[in-house]
C-alpha cells in the first residue's frame, strides 16, 4: 500500500458533509448570473418561471435516478429532518398510534417528537448503548399502528440497515438523511422516504421527501400549512418562499450522480471506501476499535476508538488536520473518531485516510 498522503483538503464531516467538487465549480460559474436570467440564483424570485423549472427538473432527475413510480410525489420541505419528525405524525398518524424502531439517537429523537401527537410503540427493546440492530425476534409491532418508522443509517453511532424491515403490512417510513442516494432503493416498499440534504446531497436547509400519494391529504387540523403534505404537494413545494439556492444545488447534485453512474455506482464506491477503512480497523489487533456489530456497520459513517485512549485520539485528529483531513473528531455524545464517507468523498480521499491510519498505527502501537 502506498504511503503517499495528499495535500488537498478532505472533509470527512458527518454533516454538513463534503460536496462534489465538480458541482461546486459549476455552481460557482453560475453564481453571478443564472442562465439567461441576468441575476444570481441567490436573488431569484421563487415565483419566477426559472425557479419553477429548477424545481421540476430536480424532481424529474430524482425520479429517473431512483425509478420512482407515478403514484409517489417528490417534495422539498423546510425544517430539516427534525421538522419531519413532527410532520410525519402530523400527516400520517391517522389511527392515533405509530411504531418506532429505535436504533440510535436520531430514531430516538423522532420517536420522542411523535409522542406529542399520539401513542408511540417502541418496536425494539430499550437499550442504553446503540451498537447493533436488535434481533428481529425481539421486535413487537402494534397492529393498529398508522406506520412503522426507522432510520436507515444512524449518523452518530454508525449503524446501517442492510435490508428493509418487514412490517407485517404496516406502512413503512424511513429517514435516509445520511445514506440517501448511496444505493438503489425499492421505492414501492415505502409509504414515505425523507432525507435532510446536508449529509449526502447538498447544503443544509432543505429536506427531500418522497411520499406515496395516498398518504397525502390526512393531516391533523393542528398541522402547520408548511408541513401539510397536501398543501406542499398542491403548490409543488412553493407554498411559501423556499430556500431557492438549496433546491437548485440539490438538483445539481442529482445531475452529478446521474452522470457518474447513478446510485448503482455510488453503492459500489461506498462499499469499497468503507471496506478499506474497516479492514484497517480489523487488522490493527485492537489498536483501532469499532464498537458496532459487523452485520450493521455503516458504509457512510465509521466511528472508532484508538485503544480507548483520548490522548491518542486527540493526537490522531491533530495529525489529520495537519495533513488537511478535517472533521474526524467523533460526535460529542460518543467521543473517539468518526470518518464520514459520503458520495462526494472519493476512493482516493478514503485512501489518504487509510494511509494515515496505517502510518499512525506504526508510529504509536
Amino acid at each position: 500500500m502506498s504511503e503517499k498522503i495528499s495535500n488537498k483538503v478532505i472533509n470527512f464531516g458527518a454533516g454538513p458533509g463534503k460536496l462534489p467538487f465538480e458541482v461546486l465549480k459549476d455552481v460557482q460559474n453560475e453564481l453571478l448570473s443564472y442562465g439567461n436570467s441576468k441575476i444570481s440564483i441567490l436573488e431569484m424570485s421563487h415565483r419566477s418561471n426559472d425557479f419553477k423549472k429548477i424545481v421540476e427538473n430536480a424532481q424529474k432527475r430524482l425520479t429517473e435516478i431512483l425509478n420512482i413510480p407515478e403514484n409517489y410525489k417528490v417534495m422539498f420541505l423546510q425544517g430539516g429532518g427534525t421538522g419531519l419528525f413532527a410532520a410525519i405524525p402530523l400527516n400520517m398518524m391517522t389511527t392515533g398510534s405509530a411504531d418506532y424502531i429505535v436504533t440510535g439517537t436520531w430514531s430516538a429523537k423522532a420517536a420522542k417528537e411523535a409522542s406529542k401527537y399520539g401513542k408511540v410503540n417502541f418496536v425494539t427493546p430499550p437499550t442504553k448503548t446503540y451498537t447493533e440492530i436488535p434481533n428481529k425476534s425481539t421486535w413487537t409491532f402494534n397492529p393498529n399502528a398508522s406506520y412503522v418508522y426507522y432510520c436507515d443509517n444512524e449518523t452518530i453511532h454508525g449503524i446501517e440497515f442492510h435490508d428493509i424491515p418487514e412490517t407485517k403490512g404496516i406502512p413503512l417510513v424511513v429517514d435516509m438523511s445520511s445514506n440517501f442516494l448511496s444505493k438503489p432503493i425499492k421505492i414501492s416498499k415505502f409509504a414515505l422516504i425523507f432525507a435532510g440534504a446536508q449529509k449526502n446531497v447538498g447544503p443544509a436547509g432543505i429536506t427531500v421527501v418522497i411520499v406515496r400519494k395516498d398518504f397525502i391529504g390526512s393531516a391533523m387540523p393542528i398541522c402547520p400549512s408548511i408541513f401539510d403534505f397536501a398543501v406542499v404537494s398542491a403548490e409543488n413545494s412553493i407554498h411559501n418562499t423556499p430556500p431557492v439556492f438549496q433546491i437548485y444545488f440539490v438538483g445539481q447534485v442529482f445531475e452529478w450522480i446521474h452522470k457518474n453512474g447513478g446510485v448503482e455506482n455510488m453503492n459500489i464506491l461506498a462499499s469499497k471506501k468503507s471496506k478499506l477503512i474497516y479492514d484497517i480497523i480489523e487488522e490493527s489487533q485492537g489498536f483501532y476499535l469499532c464498537p458496532i456489530k459487523k452485520d450493521c456497520r455503516s458504509r457512510m459513517n465509521i466511528p472508532f476508538r484508538i485503544k480507548n485512549n483520548e490522548e491518542l485520539e486527540n493526537a490522531f485528529v491533530a495529525g489529520a488536520i495537519a495533513l488537511n483531513m478535517l472533521q474526524l473528531k467523533g460526535h460529542r455524545s460518543v467521543g473517539g473518531i468518526r470518518a464520514s464517507l459520503y458520495n462526494a468523498v472519493t476512493f482516493e480521499d478514503a485512501q489518504v485516510l487509510a494511509n494515515y491510519m496505517n502510518k499512525f498505527y506504526k508510529e504509536n502501537n
